[in-house]
């Protein structure tokens, strides 16, 4: 059950890091509200490509999901910020899912 969950993270992850790395312009018009350039978006998708890799790795597993967790509740802060309650709701359930697959811990530990 927690590779699914771990390989559904890390693809969310790498489609939402390619939107923001190709400047997709949902992401920007997101990004926009709060004052985003268009190269601080790309180097968000980045890391958060990154963070979805790390994630695949048993020795990188905690980070991956630790970089990943901070950059969606970042997103969720400034969606409360801005006084989005819906936007910030959208968010939560991605949070949750970093921290759920961090208790399950990573499915090759345990071999």
């Amino acid at each position: 059950m927690n590779s699914l969950l771990i390989l559904f993270a890390v693809f969310m992850g790498l489609k939402q890091g390619y939107a923001m790395c190709s400047a997709k312009p949902e992401m920007l018009d997101m990004f926009s509200k709060w004052h985003f350039s268009k190269t601080a978006v790309t180097i968000n998708g980045a890391i958060t490509m990154i963070a979805a890799l790390l994630i695949l790795h048993p020795k990188t597993f905690l980070w991956g999901n630790f970089i990943m967790a901070a950059g969606i509740l970042m997103i969720l802060c400034l969606q409360l910020l801005v006084r989005d309650v819906k936007g910030a709701a959208i968010e939560l359930p991605f949070l949750l899912l970093n921290l759920i697959i961090i208790y399950f811990q990573h499915p090759l530990t345990k071999a």
